[in-house]
């Protein structure tokens, strides 16, 4: 009698939408209020600056606003590519050990500046968008694309996996890996805006 029962029990909790293999809605909107914060700190960060401001360099072998912005706009279809890799293989709830990080830390190492890393040649600032413009349009095209797919997936992404150098993580992470690398680079243009010696006139964007 119980071997009949059970499998009626589990069907009528599929039915009913108890059981669920893809995001919450708690899980959702965090991830779309990360990328539309981080989105925001992008642009408004950019606002207003001169070509002389978003040009200047506090050395000359560190990266000026202008490459940090190529920078992000590379890397958000990168990472997005990362993502797209993640869900050609099928979901694994089995893998879910391997993920060691929780969401916050992941955030919170990312986006911290106390450790400086060299990225890869890949993701240098080569000017490959032809101007500062088409770099902020192409960050900013990336960027609406994900949040829209994050507001209606029904993707796994708690079951779906990334490799990273510090470890694995899931497909819910990479997105929050974009935006906590965003955040990360936005703290970087602040840096350079704070030196002393940057320029102090802000006369409007030249392309």
């Amino acid at each position: 009698m119980k071997k009949i029962i059970l499998p009626i029990v589990l069907l009528a909790l599929v039915g009913f939408g108890v059981i669920t293999y893809g995001l919450t809605d708690k899980e959702r909107k965090m991830a779309v209020d990360e990328l539309t914060k981080t989105q925001d700190r992008f642009t408004s960060t950019l606002a207003g600056l001169s070509a002389e401001e978003l040009n200047y360099k506090s050395t000359p072998e560190s990266w000026s606003i202008a490459e940090c912005a190529e920078h992000l706009a590379i890397s958000e279809g990168m990472i997005g590519g990362m993502l797209e890799g993640a869900l050609k293989t099928p979901a694994d709830p089995s893998k879910r050990d391997s993920v060691l990080i929780s969401d916050e830390k992941l955030l919170a190492m990312i986006s911290s500046r106390e450790k400086k890393v060299k990225t890869g040649e890949a993701f240098e600032p080569s000017g490959k968008f032809g101007s500062h413009k088409e770099t902020v349009n192409a960050f900013l095209a990336k960027r609406s694309a994900h949040i829209e797919y994050l507001k209606t997936t029904k993707d796994d992404l708690r079951n779906h996996y990334g490799k990273l150098p510090f470890g694995t993580i899931d497909g819910m992470q990479i997105l929050l890996f974009m935006s906590g690398h965003t955040e990360r680079h936005v703290a970087q243009m602040e840096e350079i805006m704070a030196n002393e010696n940057f320029p102090s006139v802000t006369m409007g964007i030249e392309e």
